[in-house]
């Protein structure tokens, strides 16, 4: 190359895009300009040679081959102390993350981003990986590599953690991109755009409202040539799910989660009309779902690598309008094909109504099932939409499941508006003593962005808690008309410690027995989990994992930062303590499990809630207590008609 062009590249480096839309980090010429431009004595185009000696290209038009990184990012949230939630091994995979990953790798093969674009994909999971923040930024801005990172379905409660980890990536000029629950919840149904999204957007951070099965290769294409917009809305364009991207995870990814369980969503919208759930609000009422065909090939990809445990992440299975096309294909791959498969999936309180589906699901593989129970309060159900719920109907709806041999999770939630402390302690005896569970997980009601509930707080000015880290349905956000925030708290932890005391797990094992199970053995690791998580490890059970792992220097900045010596006592004693507990909480129920498995009574073993209703009404008889421990007279709940779904 002659001097002439060495010293005119020299001068040219531009700090924003030019006119011609091309965009270098390092020293870059305008193509437009140069193309014509040749020194004395050559005839090669100057901008060929430029593009020998440009450092680090950013745009599609030069002729070197170059990496575009798409991190892909699914935070955690912080705990009371600041520290990040992090664990060896966590319980729940993320589903966002496994269709993104699925999704960029069809860009990817489509070489929709050009030829010269060797595009590569990361994946990270802050609920049981460290995300290294420099290393990432190393990668990025080293020579001929760019590309974007995406936070991938961020709750309300993870945003503020999402934007915390943001920050250093803006800081280094690389391209951010935050999708999920919370920005999709807040322009669904807030008039005007809450602070915390536009002060991200000042920061110059991308936010990516509804779905992108059809609209990521489009946002790739906008980070690459560096015209990411502050904000994208696709929230009135949701996609059909018929033969899109399968969500797969790596197997390094699955890994990391307990059981090696890994997702995929049969279907995406909800016909309900909760006014506490988000889902309908973002995803829609009306019901999309995936072929058969395409849960044949999630399956059979899966099985491939040795994977066969499934969450399907649907928010109410039953409602999915393909549900029995898709069990029967299950069924057909685990009776024609031999192919393992093990299903937990999420159902509500009336899909015993539908003929064959309780049976073809168990047939299907399916071992747990979650209920969104919500409430035993005709009231309350009536009050928040829930219209779904029968009270009167929950036992038989929980008995068919048993007679699968399934365990039964319920979802309660404890701050409705006709809740005390009283009330909520009477409920949880119906929980008990009238209906056959095995598992019942507790919930704060939160005013969650993107639900009935928190538009029509935010339209009254009601006070809601400004710290999105608390929305994590452990937390009052907002005040109650019945109860203070000391008693609503003191209702929600004192609703675990009643369901979960020995005498009433020893119930429950005998349940089982009496179900015809030989053994209870497998319910031991269930009730660690609950009665473990919450009383040894302090954290929700769909918070917790194994062996808790923190690091000093990610706590949260309202919080101070400890010294090592301090920091390495804390964690010595926490590590210590929770290490005694569950090896003492393992020891107290595998003596329960031989107690109940060696009494040939447990096989006879009967209680009202496995007495079979007599019809379509029945009377649920509880003792209403002001108080764990304490006893009252027996009343009864108010019979509730039967309604459709």
């Amino acid at each position: 190359m002659c001097k002439e062009r060495e010293a005119f590249l020299s001068r040219l480096i531009p700090q924003e895009p030019n006119f011609a839309g091309i965009f270098f980090k390092e020293p870059v010429i305008l193509v437009a300009a140069l193309n014509v431009l040749t020194c004395t004595g050559s005839s090669t185009p100057l901008f060929i040679e430029a593009a020998c000696v440009s450092k680090k290209p950013l745009c599609k038009g030069d002729y070197l081959n170059r990496s575009f990184r798409i991190v892909l990012i699914k935070p955690s949230h912080y705990d009371d102390e600041g520290y990040v939630i992090r664990w060896l091994r966590s319980s729940i995979p993320s589903n966002t993350l496994a269709c993104l990953y699925t999704i960029a790798e069809e860009v990817k093969t489509s070489g929709r981003l050009g030829p010269e674009v060797d595009l590569a994909i990361d994946v990270y999971d802050e609920i049981n990986q460290r995300i290294p923040v420099q290393k990432i930024i190393r990668q990025l801005t080293a020579d001929n590599v760019s590309g974007v990172i995406c936070f991938a379905g961020v709750q309300s409660n993870q945003y503020p953690r999402a934007i915390d980890l943001a920050r250093p990536f803006r800081a280094a000029g690389l391209p951010v991109m935050i999708g999920g629950f919370h920005v999709s919840g807040c322009l669904s149904m807030l008039k005007t755009v809450p602070e915390d999204l536009t002060s991200a957007m000042d920061e110059g951070i991308t936010l990516v409202a509804g779905e992108v099965e059809v609209r990521f290769g489009d946002l790739l294409e906008d980070a690459l040539h560096g015209r990411l917009k502050p904000l994208y809305n696709f929230l009135d364009d949701l996609p059909s799910l018929e033969g899109q991207p399968m969500p797969i995870l790596p197997v390094e990814a699955v890994s990391r989660n307990v059981g090696r369980v890994t997702t995929f969503d049969a279907g995406r919208g909800c016909p309900f009309e909760c006014s506490f759930c988000t889902i309908i609000n973002v995803q829609g009422r009306k019901s999309r779902w995936r072929t058969a065909d395409d849960v044949e090939a999630i399956i059979r990809e899966n099985y491939k690598r040795g994977l066969n445990c499934y969450f399907i992440t649907d928010d109410d299975f039953a409602r999915n309008r393909n549900w029995e096309a898709i069990l029967d294909r299950i069924i057909l791959l685990r009776e024609r094909d031999k192919i393992r498969v093990s299903l937990l999936i999420q159902v509500d309180t009336a899909c015993h109504r539908l003929p064959r589906f309780i049976e073809k699901a168990a047939q299907a593989g399916c071992k747990k099932v979650f209920i969104g129970l919500e409430s035993v309060n005709r009231e309350t159900l009536k009050e928040t939409g829930k219209k779904q719920n029968n009270v009167e109907e929950y036992r038989a709806m929980l008995q068919a499941w048993r007679k699968v041999h399934a365990v039964t999770y319920a979802g309660y939630i404890i701050g409705f508006p006709n809740d005390t402390y009283e009330s909520v302690m009477r409920d949880v005896e119906v929980l008990k003593q009238e209906l056959p569970l095995d598992l019942v997980e507790f919930f704060v009601l939160t005013p969650l962005p993107g639900s009935e509930d928190h538009q029509i707080l935010v339209n009254e000015g009601a006070w809601l808690d400004p710290d999105m880290n608390k929305y994590d349905s452990e937390h009052p956000c907002t005040t109650h008309s019945k109860m203070s925030h000391e008693e609503w708290m003191r209702a929600y932890r004192d609703a675990w410690k009643s369901f979960y005391t020995f005498e009433h797990i020893e119930t429950i094992f005998r349940r089982r027995m009496a179900d015809g199970e030989k053994k209870v053995g497998k319910m031991i690791s269930q009730m660690i989990w609950f009665r473990g998580s919450m009383f040894v490890e302090g954290v929700h059970p769909l918070q917790a994992g194994i062996f808790r792992r923190k690091h000093r220097s990610e706590r949260r900045s309202s919080f101070p930062k400890e010294g090592r010596l301090v920091f390495a006592w804390r964690r010595a004693r926490e590590i210590g303590s929770s290490l005694f507990g569950m090896a003492a909480l393992y020891w107290k129920l595998y003596r329960l499990s031989k107690k109940v498995e060696r009494d040939p009574s447990s096989k006879t073993y009967r209680d009202r809630a496995l007495t079979p209703p007599a019809g379509k009404s029945l009377s649920l008889k509880v003792l209403p207590t002001v108080s764990v421990g304490a006893t009252s007279s027996e009343t009864d709940i108010q019979k509730v008609p039967s309604q459709s779904s």
